[in-house]
């Protein structure tokens, strides 16, 4: 059985540069398990500023969380980012997502007509890496949406992009996998 390393080390508090152990020990008090791609991140202090604190204030938007894990879900999808799609998967079911209801997150659609038109907004931004069609903006303002929650759905998408990118340049191993990567590397 093949086991995923990353090309990034992958830290915890007592590797991680001086800079990044304060932020990873704030993660560590929260969740309990540090996540692979936060452990990668600490590799630089300023990126995992940059990402906590980003991450942070769009917790503290508008946006629902069911919202951002669908997000979530369809970007680590388009990047074919592993730990973006199981990390989110997980997250958006504790959030109350149905299994249908994240499959469908996947393909940047949903049951809900209301979060079915941001998603489809946001997939002509993402797949289509232009200006998304006046047509779709306007159907996620018709379905409800107002400027502030379009513009923090395009941060989420941006703070995504990110992690899918980190995710996906690094080969970072799922979670959970993270002890075996470290024990071939001591190898």
């Amino acid at each position: 059985m093949k086991t995923s390393m990353s090309r990034f080390q992958i830290h915890d508090d007592l590797t991680a540069p001086e800079g990044s152990v304060k932020v990873l020990r704030g993660a560590l008090a929260s969740g309990g398990q540090l996540p692979n791609f936060l452990g990668v991140l600490a590799g630089s202090p300023a990126a995992l500023r940059a990402y906590a604190r980003f991450r942070s204030e769009l917790r503290h938007g508008k946006l629902t969380l069911a919202t951002l894990e669908r997000i979530a879900l369809a970007v680590a999808e388009h990047y074919h980012s592993e730990p973006g799609i199981a990390i989110h998967s997980r997250t958006a079911r504790a959030a109350g997502l149905e299994l249908d209801e994240v499959a469908l997150a996947r393909q940047f659609t949903s049951k809900d007509p209301r979060e079915a038109a941001l998603l489809h907004y946001l997939q002509a931004l993402v797949v289509e890496t232009g200006r998304p069609p006046m047509h779709l903006h306007e159907e996620a303002r018709e379905a409800g949406w107002d400027d502030e929650e379009i513009l923090e759905a395009i941060a989420a998408v941006a703070l995504e992009q990110f992690t899918a990118m980190v995710n996906v340049a690094g080969e970072v191993p799922v979670d959970g996998s993270t002890e075996a990567s470290r024990s071939l590397r001591a190898a």
